[in-house]
């Protein structure tokens, strides 16, 4: 799944565009590489957002084949930071 579509779908960024700005910015890593909206994520990555006033640093644990209701969107992801 692209970095913006799973940004989006597990709710960790509200709208698709806004995920697609924020990674063109150079605000989201994957793995300590500066990423694309376009990058392909597996089970494992390791995403770093940086919003206006802090970070937050999560780990995939599953990733989806399409979009996921409200209640499962924080189960594809753990919090590390």
């Amino acid at each position: 799944m692209r970095l913006d579509k799973f940004l989006k779908v597990s709710r960790l960024i509200k709208r698709r565009t806004v995920a697609n700005t924020v990674s063109e910015m150079g605000r989201v890593l994957v793995n300590g590489n500066i990423a694309k909206p376009s990058k392909q994520l597996k089970t494992g990555d390791i995403i770093e957002i940086e919003y206006a006033n802090r970070t937050e640093k999560v780990e995939i644990l599953v990733v989806p084949n399409g979009n996921v209701s409200v209640q499962d969107a924080s189960g594809l992801y753990k919090i590390i930071e």
